[in-house]
């Protein structure tokens, strides 16, 4: 290929370092072509002659060292390194693993495991999967013929909808083996109410061995939620709370809990949950736990006091099992609001690094730009934040938490469920050998042959 004639050429456009301008190769390059209308730099023979025979020797593979041109130097410094001959390139460091991620919405539809796969790529290492434990009822009578898929959209009822648990162990399942190490299944399917909600736990981990995690993620207090859920609503001081953690701490599994920290329109400046939450969570302190959102909510924002009550959470000794997500992109704006805001953030999470995880919360994304939404909201923290601790809280805590649950429930599966369980089957637990009589209202017992009915 011929090169323009040295007429055309003009030098002076692109001073070179030392001998010539250097290219992303990282070769020098002493002919810099420009506008032929710009008149010649004044080249003289020997100097040509001297510049065409670098040219040539450096095309056949020659490479200028640091001494001769510093700014390749640098350049090379920003190149990716090339792995030794028979070894695989190295993969680039993911930019978060993600602990809150709905993989199915309000009615139960959503992504594919591998749909999701590819919305990670590479850039996102793990992610923890749930679906939604409530269904959005459609109710004709409210919506006409326009089907709600959010909690926003109707005034109907929700209900607990236990059979997402299957949904989202088939979709685990379905992947390939090293697929699957990309993700961690949570059982969200209970009522938190119901003091049977540790038997539907037990149910689902017998039924889907080396599948589940933890548990989560569930709502207690909830804006506009609670109050749409058929039946009385959760509640902190409800046994049932209680008897779920007690049972997750005995199994190992990872709590996603979500409570409104205060009411949507709190009173005074100490959030009314606040004490609630942090006597129930001393009381279990062999369970692991993840406070969603750090309590807030779309409308429920920080009091003046809410960094300082979650400085009391992280030293108290007593709840050093307690850990606080950063998710959802109604959550972002609390914490990015301002300058000052974020500072006080910054002190909180440098000074407390291994108790704070990154979550999306996002919910059956349609693109990666929806799925990585949250992640950027939260750009002008991770900014911030020292470089170790933006690590810690983006990677190694959600490492470090899950590969723990991982380790402690298969060890409880191998300890408590029969070898010889079938996946296919579920886990039935035997009635007790005298089963309860019902007793009519006079008090007395009904005759045996209309017990059975």
């Amino acid at each position: 290929m011929l090169r323009e004639e040295p007429s055309s050429i003009n030098c002076q456009s692109r001073p070179p370092p030392g001998l010539g301008g250097v290219q992303p190769s990282g070769l020098f390059d002493p002919f810099t072509p420009c506008s032929p209308s710009t008149p010649r730099t004044g080249l003289k023979f020997p100097q040509f002659l001297v510049l065409t025979v670098l040219s040539i020797c450096l095309s056949s593979g020659w490479r200028a060292t640091a001494e001769e041109a510093p700014t390749q130097a640098v350049a090379a410094q920003e190149a990716p390194q090339q792995p030794p001959p028979g070894q695989p390139a190295a993969k680039p460091e993911p930019l978060f693993n993600d602990i809150h991620f709905h993989l199915t919405n309000y009615v139960h539809e959503g992504i594919t495991t591998r749909r999701m796969l590819s919305l990670m790529e590479q850039q996102v290492g793990r992610v923890a999967l749930f679906g939604i434990p409530l269904s959005q009822k459609w109710d004709f009578f409210l919506n006409g013929k326009r089907r709600p898929g959010y909690y926003l959209e109707s005034s109907g009822e929700m209900y607990y909808y236990s059979f997402i648990d299957a949904m989202i162990a088939r979709q685990y399942q379905k992947l390939a083996p090293a697929d699957r190490e990309r993700f961690d299944p949570f059982i969200v399917g209970f009522n938190p109410t119901d003091m049977n909600a540790p038997d539907h736990i037990r149910h689902v981990l017998a039924t889907f061995p080396g599948v589940f995690v933890g548990i989560g993620e569930f709502s207690i207090h909830k804006e506009l939620v609670s109050s749409k859920i058929a039946g009385h609503a959760a509640s902190v001081r409800n046994p049932a709370i209680g008897e779920i953690l007690r049972f997750a701490g005995d199994v190992g599994l990872l709590v996603m809990l979500h409570c409104d920290i205060n009411e949507v329109r709190g009173v005074g400046n100490h959030p009314a949950h606040a004490d609630d939450l942090r006597e129930l969570f001393g009381r279990h302190p062999e369970t692991s736990i993840i406070y969603a959102h750090t309590g807030l909510g779309r409308f429920v924002g920080p009091t003046s006091t809410h960094i300082d009550l979650l400085r009391e959470f992280c030293e108290d000794p007593g709840l050093n099992h307690v850990h606080f997500d950063l998710s959802w992109d109604e959550v972002a704006k609390w914490v990015v609001k301002d300058e000052e805001t974020i500072k006080s953030w910054v002190a909180l999470i440098t000074r407390h690094q291994t108790r704070f995880l990154f979550g999306s919360d996002s919910v059956a994304p349609r693109s990666q730009d929806a799925y990585l939404k949250t992640y950027r909201d939260y750009q002008p923290l991770w900014d911030r934040l020292p470089p170790e601790v933006s690590r810690a809280v983006r990677l190694q805590n959600y490492e470090r938490l899950v590969n723990a649950a991982r380790k402690k429930v298969r060890a409880w599966e191998r300890a408590n469920l029969a070898e010889d369980e079938d996946i296919e089957e579920p886990d039935v637990l035997p009635f007790p050998e005298e089963a309860p009589v019902q007793k009519a209202a006079d008090g007395t017992a009904p005759p045996a042959e209309k017990r059975a009915g």
